[in-house]
């Protein structure tokens, strides 16, 4: 997978196709609520996110992707629904920093919910 495939993966949630493009050392860090270090704490963490996509139905739209060098920015929305009716609506950015390895070491993630 090319950076900006990773990183779209993982801005949708399809977080297992990513696994293995993950660095050990990853940090992961949602801005104003958690931090995430290291490859298990990032894998832990993707697999509760995806518990919660599946139980909601969920609506990713990709705005904008943005690459530098080993550098990759994904902005867009989510809106999730629980039999038809809208629970959250999130606007993110997530920033991905690619090591020389093609690995993914760090990821910076910016939501704003909004119902």
């Amino acid at each position: 997978m090319t950076q900006r495939q990773i990183a779209e993966s993982f801005s949708n949630g399809k977080f297992e196709l990513v696994y293995k493009y993950l660095a050990e050392n990853i940090q992961w860090t949602v801005i104003g609520e958690a931090q995430y270090n290291g490859l298990e704490s990032v894998i832990e963490n993707c697999r509760q996110t995806a518990k919660y996509f599946k139980s909601v139905t969920t609506n990713f739209k990709t705005l904008n992707v943005i690459e530098s060098k080993n550098r990759v920015a994904v902005n867009g929305t989510a809106e999730f629904l629980k039999d038809n009716e809208r629970v959250a609506f999130v606007s993110a950015c997530d920033v991905y920093e690619f090591n020389n390895e093609n690995k993914l070491e760090r990821i910076t993630s910016y939501c704003i919910q909004d119902k």
